[in-house]
């Protein structure tokens, strides 16, 4: 099960569009220690939004079948410290 309910999504590879199956969600830019600070981003209605840290734009796709796509741009947050 995941700590977090929230998914998480980063951008190793430095590209410009990730499709996504959330409009909730956190952007960490790159996996840490390169990150940028964590941040939640709503969609709301929308169907894209921008990472004001990082530039990149997320996708909402409701026809995934994963989390993102690339698949590797989901992020794996630690546990929360107590």
């Amino acid at each position: 099960m995941a700590a977090h309910a929230i998914p998480y999504f980063k951008n190793d590879a430095g590209i410009a569009r990730i499709r996504i199956h959330a409009r909730e969600f956190m952007c960490v830019g790159a996996s840490p220690p390169l990150d940028h600070p964590h941040i939640f981003i709503d969609m709301g209605s929308d169907a894209e939004a921008i990472c004001p840290y990082c530039s990149t734009v997320f996708v909402y796709d409701a026809t995934l079948k994963a989390a993102a796509e690339p698949a590797d741009c989901v992020f794996e947050p630690g546990p929360i410290a107590a």
